[in-house]
């Protein structure tokens, strides 16, 4: 005979799970990305990625939402920048803020590697717990760049550059054998101020003066038991210890705590939250620029690698918020170490032209917003970064590499036939004659001057004062931010707050990727450029991971408005 009751069991779960106390997770092994899945391509490859935007704003429903009560975090040793640890630890701060409990946890910070950003992510939270077989590998920053000119010069290739000006060191891996001064300045401060930082977030968060924190990252890495001992971490346990406590502290008249995942709590209530388009007062549109910048559309490559922003993809999105009366205020989340300078004055012109129609137009920064990345957020009625953003950068630079003498050495040559004096110029058979030199010289002092004059128009600011804080150097947001390149520091949360305001929308007001589009309207070829379609086709790169490898070949030419080096801390 049936039991009538188990046929109701699953029906009494569901009940008992939407009144029971809940507890949120997130699950930072993996990462996370910084930009929306905008074709059917990356939608498939980030189905199982958070975004960022969504964990933030996961994050503040629950902190207002009565049922979540704690908030537990797995910290690993996945790669994070230093603005996205800081967007994450200033979600915790709210969160905490609003009275809930937090709690951090990993199998190491660092298991024989850095671990420093991961564990100033943890110092954000009440609560550290480590596995006993992890570790702290609180060891400080380190800005490490190669140089090969002695390499290149044993094999015989001459790499001819120019760049405007002295801090533009992105050709100096070629050219130079080491950091020369303003390169060594520049970067040292970047090192200094990200410290600065770093030392600051941990000292506040583990009640630790400063001098201590800065002993202690000259004693790591640390043990688990050393660093209880330490008060780097508040105790060593097991996964299923760590949950068990949470859980059973949280756990109310017989009702067990239930467990959600933030992104998947996020979801959920944005779905509940949606209204019909004729019940819309307006909302702010949220538009990615990520990637290095290039002409035409964005595109990712299908073996990996990262997307690539493309200069029609971004503009068509803003001619469609242009056009769209429910769009209020545009938030662009920017981050980019540059790329074409045509293609970023291609943004920075329908930037301007969104907030001139009186559409206000926030920036907000992530871990790399320079040269062209910085060059596109000019234009901006407000400019938001993280102190650790690495922005600026404002300048141009320009080289190719003279093969003759390697090729020679090989057994190869070549020919050629001109139709003119130039017309080999970019050829790497042969290098820069005098007044070819003469046009590259131009075209740079063109390009720094309109970059200048641009920042200048945006910042309200003189030639001279932004040429004192360009020169192609690069700044932390929090220098950039003293020094009148930054209006605020701040992350996504921030730069939406003010969007809002300038909008003239209530503080509740929905925040949507932009533009957001069904199946059947990808499908349906679109009417002009115009069509807010337009920028939804999927375009392929072929380089993929291997596209800076190859833009620095002179294989695909990036764009003159490219940061100096790969930058990573950890």
């Amino acid at each position: 005979m049936v039991d009538a009751a188990k046929l109701f069991d699953p029906l009494t779960t569901i009940r008992r799970r939407r009144t029971a106390p809940l507890v949120l997770e997130l699950d930072l092994t993996e990462g996370m990305i910084d930009e929306p899945p905008g074709d059917p391509l990356s939608q498939i490859m980030a189905m199982r990625r958070q975004r960022l935007f969504d964990i933030v704003e996961g994050i503040r429903r629950g902190a207002h939402d009565p049922r979540v009560k704690a908030l537990i975090v797995k910290i690993g040793s996945q790669s994070l920048g230093m603005a996205l640890v800081q967007e994450l630890r200033q979600a915790v701060a709210m969160f905490r803020r609003a009275g809930k409990h937090t709690v951090a946890w990993s199998e190491s910070f660092g298991e024989f590697g850095p671990g420093s950003l991961p564990y100033y992510l943890a110092t954000a939270f009440d609560e550290i717990a480590l596995l006993p077989s992890g570790s702290v590998g609180l060891t400080g920053l380190r800005v490490e760049n190669l140089f090969f000119a002695e390499a290149l010069e044993k094999l015989g290739v001459d790499y001819q550059g120019g760049a405007r000006h002295e801090y533009k060191t992105a050709l100096n891996m070629f050219t130079e054998r080491g950091f020369t001064d303003a390169h060594r300045e520049a970067s040292g401060r970047i090192v200094e101020s990200l410290t600065e930082q770093l030392v600051a977030g941990i000292s506040s968060g583990r009640d630790l003066s400063e001098e201590r924190v800065r002993e202690l990252i000259d004693q790591g890495p640390f043990l688990a038991t050393e660093a209880v001992e330490a008060g780097l971490v508040d105790k060593v346990a097991y996964r299923d210890e760590i949950y068990s406590d949470l859980l059973d502290r949280y756990s109310a008249d017989g009702t067990p705590a239930h467990l959600q995942y933030v992104s998947r709590y996020q979801r959920t209530r944005s779905l509940a939250d949606r209204v019909p388009v004729a019940q819309r007062s307006g909302y702010v549109a949220l538009i990615s620029g990520v990637g290095q910048i290039v002409t035409g559309r964005s595109r990712r490559s299908p073996l990996g690698g990262g997307a690539v922003m493309g200069s029609d993809t971004v503009a068509a999105a803003f001619r469609a918020a242009r056009k769209d009366p429910n769009v209020r205020a545009v938030v662009f989340r920017v981050n980019s170490p540059g790329g074409s300078y045509t293609a970023s004055d291609v943004i920075w012109r329908e930037v301007v032209l969104t907030s001139q129609a009186g559409t206000p137009v926030v920036v907000s920064m992530g871990d790399v917003a320079g040269s062209g990345g910085y060059f596109i957020a000019a234009g901006a009625d407000v400019i938001i970064a993280q102190p650790g953003t690495i922005t600026g950068s404002i300048g141009v630079v320009v080289g190719k590499a003279v093969l003759s003498t390697m090729l020679a050495k090989l057994g190869v040559t070549s020919d050629w036939i001109d139709s003119g004096n130039h017309a080999g110029m970019f050829s790497p058979n042969r290098p820069f004659s005098e007044s070819e030199w003469e046009r590259v010289n131009t075209m740079l002092d063109h390009i720094y001057d309109d970059f200048v004059g641009k920042v200048a128009e945006g910042r309200k600011m003189t030639r001279d004062q932004v040429h004192e804080v360009a020169k192609g150097r690069i700044w932390t947001g929090q220098d950039a931010c003293e020094r009148g390149l930054v209006d605020e520091v701040g992350g996504l949360e921030t730069a939406i707050r003010i969007a809002r305001d300038r909008g003239g929308l209530p503080p509740s007001a929905p925040v949507r990727h932009f533009p957001q589009l069904g199946p059947l309207e990808r499908l349906i070829p679109a009417e002009s450029s115009e069509d807010r379609t337009a920028q939804a086709q999927l375009r392929l790169s072929g380089w993929g991971p291997l596209a800076e490898l190859s833009a620095r070949l002179g294989l695909p030419a990036a764009g003159p408005l490219v940061m100096p080096g790969t930058w990573e801390i950890r």
